[in-house]
């Protein structure tokens, strides 16, 4: 039988429910037990052998195109990484970076000489690799880097070298001890001239594991998280490597030294190569997402076991979650994990449409990297807070490491950095939506540009991500009387979030054109940042709702349709208080209206609060993936046991 709690899952899963399924059953084995140790040799080993295990049972394949000998299916690729964060993100790490930038560097930027050469070896691990894109000196500016590849026609090879210090690659997955080979992102240079970064194939380690003559590797050791991870440096001395091992889809150097290019412009061919890779980033808000899930997961299950103060007239202590302050803290973070999910299902799907087609449009593919940026920042700054909510939430059992959540803290705290900073991703959102407006006021008069604004840069502007249809129907529902109208009428809720959206972009437009005529395109850009990211989010907020509207309509269970309502409801009310101050003082509320939305979320609390185990059940987590020890309390250790841990934790002994 069917329950309400496998229809919410199923509704979360989305089109690849299948295959989370079949990862859930293979992740409650034994082998992929969560277990917290900061001994970076211990977990480095267990990943390695975990990911062996992943590697014979095909979960690479999907990631490849059927004619490098994989299966084609993007969606199902990402899918199952972004599930391994359940069990570890050290291991959700190392199969991103070998499977997802390393083999997709090679298959995305290569061509049928690198794919024959590397694509089947690197999917059995048979060659491990790492992805040398970040430097000590630049990491979000990749355009940037200063390591360089230059081209010697005596001997029809590149030279690849570190000229500085800040040119080392740093912090790289899989440099300090696993990979052989290096993706190396480099400045390629012939016959005296840049033609900007490209991305070249470079060995970097021989069978045994020693550095191959030029290429000096260090560990970064300790971090803040991901033990598991062999984060690395590499510096370059004059390396020589083939001609041949340019991945050269994009860009090819001759025997003689010239270049050539499909793609004129250095810019454009740019942006083309690193929109190839979206794949990673898309798997990095995702895990953070689902990371987020199993923090949750955990702090409601102890709120409704964990009692705390008499009631009066009662011999009873209050259970937790009885308590409206922890429904706030909770439920509304549970509510946008369900949000993000949506937003997130449709990404993936969108990702694995455009991967899978012969030739993608390129104005669907900008708006793929655009809204890829958007959710890896809303997932990861999510993730960051939820857990941090979660682990609070839980007291001083959450501070312990057998309760998962100080792991779960620490391995995603870098999230919001690699893969893009949110905040220079955030502002990528936002130039996509400015470049919109920049289309049409070309060679407007000032009496021009304010008209447009007013009456043609929403609906030019505003493109609706879900379904068209349905959201119409929803706006034609809104209720926008002050006095009578409800702010539980979605329609109201979709309104407020478009109206919002809309003038923050018209006004920051406004702004900027204005600026513009009197200091550079720089420094007008700077002086109105708060601006652009502020606006930026909103088209988030925006889109990540409109997901939620349509999961809500592809729901075939009545029952699980009311509760995702419910949960709608409370994301949606959630954002519009965070965001408060700023309806308040544009007149999109009154003061009346806005205690009535911080009375919409209570009374949104309070009626989840019987479905709180439903909700968490809805996030199909696996029994042995959210176990901790706070919920087992007939289990408390003996001395012997802690002891055991602790010999465990330090290496003195293996774990069972």
């Amino acid at each position: 039988m069917t329950t309400t709690a496998d229809h919410l899952r199923n509704a979360l899963d989305g089109r690849w429910r299948d295959v989370k399924n079949q990862v859930r059953t293979e992740l409650s084995g034994e082998v992929f037990r969560p277990h917290y140790t900061p001994n970076t040799v211990i977990a480095r080993t267990k990943v390695a052998e975990q990911l062996k295990i992943m590697a014979a049972r095909g979960a690479a394949e999907d990631g490849f195109k059927k004619e490098h000998g994989g299966n084609g299916d993007v969606g199902a690729a990402v899918t199952q990484i972004e599930m391994l964060a359940m069990s570890d993100l050290s291991l959700m790490v190392k199969a991103g970076v070998q499977w997802g930038l390393f083999g997709g560097a090679i298959e995305n930027l290569g061509t049928e000489r690198h794919h024959n050469a590397y694509v089947r070896k690197l999917i059995d691990l048979e060659l491990l690799g790492c992805f040398a894109m970040t430097e000590t000196g630049h990491g979000s500016d990749v355009q940037s880097l200063e390591t360089t590849a230059t081209y010697d026609p005596q001997t029809q090879e590149f030279v690849i070298d570190s000229p500085t210090p800040s040119s080392r690659k740093d912090y790289i997955g899989g440099a300090a001890q696993t990979a052989r080979v290096a993706a190396v992102f480099a400045q390629l240079i012939t016959k005296g001239e840049g033609h900007g970064v490209h991305c070249f194939v470079v060995p970097i380690r021989d069978d045994a594991g020693n550095d191959l003559p030029g290429v000096t590797t260090s560990d970064c050791h300790y971090k803040g998280g991901l033990p598991g991870v062999d984060n690395g440096r590499i510096q370059f001395d004059q390396v020589r490597i083939p001609r041949e091992n340019l991945l050269n889809k994009y860009a090819d150097v001759a025997e003689d030294g010239t270049y050539t290019s499909p793609i004129e412009n250095k810019g454009r061919r740019f942006f083309t190569m690193l929109g190839t890779l979206i794949r990673g980033r898309v798997t990095v808000g995702g895990s953070a997402g689902a990371a987020a899930r199993v923090a949750l997961d955990i702090a409601t299950r102890y709120a409704l076991e964990r009692r705390q103060f008499e009631a009066p007239g009662s011999e009873n202590e209050v259970l937790i979650m009885d308590y409206l302050v922890h429904q706030r803290r909770l439920f509304p973070l549970i509510a946008k994990s369900y949000a993000l999910q949506f937003a997130q299902n449709e990404l993936v799907a969108k990702c694995h449409e455009l991967q899978t087609a012969e030739n993608p449009d390129a104005e669907e593919q900008r708006e793929l990297e655009s809204r890829a940026a958007g959710l890896k920042a809303a997932n990861t700054w999510h993730a960051t807070r939820a857990i941090q909510e979660a682990r609070e939430a839980c007291g001083g059992a959450g501070y312990l490491a057998e309760n998962r959540l100080i792991a779960l803290k620490a391995d995603t705290d870098v999230f919001t950095t690699f893969e893009g900073d949110n905040h220079v991703l955030t502002q990528l959102v936002a130039k996509e939506l400015l470049t919109s407006y920049a289309d049409d006021i070309k060679g407007m008069s000032p009496v021009e540009w304010v008209r447009f604004a007013a009456n043609f840069a929403g609906e030019r502007v505003l493109k609706r991500t879900a379904a068209q249809t349905i959201m119409q129907t929803i706006i034609d529902t809104r209720e926008d009387n002050e006095e009578e109208g409800s702010l539980f009428n979605r329609g109201t809720q979709v309104k407020m979030f478009e109206d919002r959206e809309e003038y923050m972009l018209a006004s920051v437009a406004r702004r900027l054109q204005s600026k513009a005529k009197e200091m550079s395109p720089f420094e007008a850009f700077n002086s109105v940042q708060d601006h652009v990211l502020h606006t930026a989010q909103a088209h988030i907020d925006r889109i990540i709702l409109e997901a939620f509207v349509a999961g809500i309509d592809a729901c075939e269970d009545e029952k699980a349709r009311e509760i995702l309502g419910l949960v709608c409801d409370l994301y949606a009310l959630s954002v519009i208080e965070e965001d408060k101050a700023w309806f308040v003082e544009h007149r999109f509320l009154s003061t009346e209206r806005a205690k009535a939305v911080t009375r919409g979320i209570n009374d949104r609390c309070r009626r989840l609060r019987p479905h709180a185990e439903l909700l968490v059940d809805g996030f199909g987590i696996p029994e042995q993936l959210r176990y901790a020890e706070m919920l087992h309390p007939e289990h408390i250790p003996d001395a012997d046991e802690h002891q055991e841990k602790d010999a465990v934790s330090s290496g003195t002994i293996e774990p069972k």
